[in-house]
Order: C-alpha cells, then sequence, then structure tokens
C-alpha cells in the first residue's frame, strides 16, 4: 500500500459568503462544494492520510456529513474556528485535536524525520522552530504576508488551487525558502 499524506485547511463547504470573501471562482456553494470534492478525491486516494487544518465546513450538520462522506482518506482534524458542524459528525474523522506535533519519515530530514506543527492559526515562532520544524497553518485565506525565511506557510484551499498539498508538495515548498538556523549549528 503506498499511503500518503497531505494538508490541507478552510474548505468552508456551505459557505456562501466566502466566495466573495475569498474571492473564490465559483457561482454558488453547490459549485464550489463539487468541485472542491472533485479536487480532493483526484489527489487523495481512499488508503492516504488528510490532516485538515481547520473550517471544513460551515455547512448545516446533515449536509457536511454528506459532504465528509464524499471525501477520500483518513482525516484528521485540527480544529478551526467553524467548524462546529464538523464536530457534530466526530466518527469521521480519526481524530480532533487543537494543535498537534506530526512526525514524518523521511530519510533526508535530520534523524530521519521531519516534525511539522499543525495549527488553524499562523505562529512566528514554534516548537523547535529555531531548529528547522515546519509550521503548516490555515485560516488566512493567502491574506497573510508569506515569509520567505521561515519554515511555515498557509495550506488552506485557497492558496494551492483548491486541493490538498502532499507532503512532497510541502517538502519541496518549505526546502526553496531561505531559512537558516538562528543560531548556527549546535549540539544540546
Amino acid at each position: 500500500m503506498n499511503q500518503k499524506i497531505f494538508f490541507t485547511s478552510d474548505h468552508h463547504f456551505g459557505h456562501t459568503n466566502i466566495i466573495k470573501f475569498s474571492e473564490r471562482p465559483f457561482q454558488t456553494i453547490e459549485e464550489m462544494d463539487e468541485e472542491l470534492i472533485k479536487r480532493w478525491n483526484e489527489k487523495v486516494s481512499a488508503s492516504d492520510i488528510v490532516y485538515h487544518l481547520g473550517d471544513i465546513s460551515l455547512a448545516r450538520p446533515e449536509r457536511t456529513k454528506e459532504i465528509l462522506d464524499q471525501l477520500n482518506g483518513t482525516i484528521f482534524l485540527v480544529k478551526g474556528n467553524h467548524d462546529k458542524s464538523a464536530l457534530s459528525y466526530p466518527e469521521r474523522f480519526q481524530w480532533i485535536k487543537d494543535y498537534y506535533e506530526l512526525n514524518v519519515a523521511d530519510e533526508e530530514a535530520q534523524n530521519s524525520k521531519q516534525k511539522i506543527i499543525l495549527f488553524h492559526y499562523a505562529m512566528k515562532v514554534w516548537r523547535s522552530s529555531f531548529r528547522g520544524t515546519w509550521h503548516l497553518y490555515g485560516h488566512s485565506h493567502g491574506h497573510l504576508f508569506d515569509d520567505p525565511t521561515s519554515r511555515s506557510f498557509d495550506v488552506g484551499v485557497d492558496c494551492h488551487n483548491y486541493a490538498p498539498l502532499s507532503y512532497e508538495e510541502v517538502k519541496s515548498i518549505i526546502l526553496k525558502k531561505d531559512w537558516k538556523a538562528p543560531f548556527g549549528e549546535r549540539e544540546d
């Protein structure tokens, strides 16, 4: 089984005002929801893992359940500020947390694992940021300045063609940044 890891945020399924607020290229919430489901499932297979960093749906709980049941993959939810509907269907998620520190096996990373801090909101600093730990967030819908020297960025759908990003895509974006350890090489 070739299981992939994906990251995403801020789908806002069922949210009419997000079309205007984020200048999404959809005429109706029905069109938006259908296209977001399609783009999710084009990238994510049933066996894949998705870390959703909040604000998955503002639709009524019944409609949210219908949408979540159409999405491929095992979903882990890091709560956002608009997840009341999603919380009414907790069995769809592997877990639901406010914050998470993920370790991904990666032979190219220090100690063969990449630590990633997952939170709905952007942070200027985070645990072990000075060591190169990554931070992925949502909430801002691409309205925050992306610091080219920080190993963090917005994984929200508004920034990435309305689809989740694979670990490999995230890694490619992060490693193009001009990040340098603030204290140089050091041993603890």
